[in-house]
């Protein structure tokens, strides 16, 4: 299994980004599916950020990123996407995609893109 994200760099604040993550070797079998990104800032712990279900019908964000970041997916080609505007320095952090298959942990992940937000 292999979770490929892309798309990080460094923006200004008020910018925005749009992250992806193609997921390989995989096989979604469970309506419980989900898939999701997290985040983690220097000094920090990984904190979530977004999930999203098998479907898409279903999602949840972070508080400090409602309103300004969106998680959506393409199960034709197993990619998960974050696209993030109105970005602050307090978004920068290496951020991470991750599966899960297990019906409540995230049990792959990818192995990260660093967004950069200056101010």
């Amino acid at each position: 299994v292999q979770l490929q994200a892309c798309g990080g760099g460094l923006v200004q604040a008020g910018g925005s980004l749009r992250l992806s993550c193609a997921i390989s070797g995989l096989t979604f079998r469970f309506s419980s599916d989900r898939m999701g990104w997290f985040r983690q800032a220097p000094g920090k712990e990984r904190e979530f950020v977004a999930a999203i279900s098998r479907s898409g019908g279903s999602t949840a964000y972070a508080s400090s990123v409602k309103g300004r970041f969106t998680i959506s997916r393409d199960n034709a080609n197993n990619t998960v996407y974050l696209q993030m505007n109105t970005l602050k320095p307090q978004d920068t952090a290496v951020y991470y995609c991750a599966v899960d298959t297990s019906g409540g942990r995230f049990n792959y992940w990818g192995q990260g893109t660093l967004v950069t937000v200056s101010s």
